[in-house]
């Protein structure tokens, strides 16, 4: 099993959907890291060898932020909309949706509460 940047891949999937493990790595950036390290994209990740390892893991130190250090930047982004008062760090602090429909899109925040007459109707053989 390879690791790269801390994350453990899994060895029968193609590389190009391997690398897709690490958090801040999709599909698009898996491959601009492949053509740079002049890796083929259909090869396992159990066939690969450890300098083609190390040059992905190279490329990705250099160019990316990923893991821990995106998670954190990530949320120093939110801790700072919700010191300054903007709307969406409000809605970020409630759990709330920050974009969009409020009313559908929140129900799993909201315990799924369904507010309209016909939602919560008994059957007909529980009305006597």
């Amino acid at each position: 099993m390879a690791r790269i940047s801390g994350i453990v891949i899994p060895d029968n999937k193609r590389i190009e959907v391997a690398l897709t493990y690490v958090f801040g790595i999709g599909l698009h950036s898996s491959k601009l890291i492949l053509k740079s390290a002049g890796v083929d994209a259909d090869k396992r990740s159990k066939e690969l060898s450890a300098e083609e390892i190390n040059k992905i893991q190279s490329i990705i130190e250099k160019n990316f932020k990923v893991g821990g250090e995106l998670k954190r930047e990530v949320g120093k982004n939110i801790q700072r909309l919700k010191e300054i008062g903007s709307w969406r760090g409000s809605r970020h602090s409630r759990r709330l949706p920050i974009h969009g429909r409020s009313k559908t899109n929140s129900r799993t925040n909201r315990g799924n509460v369904r507010k309209t007459m016909g939602s919560g109707r008994k059957s007909a053989n529980e009305k006597t």
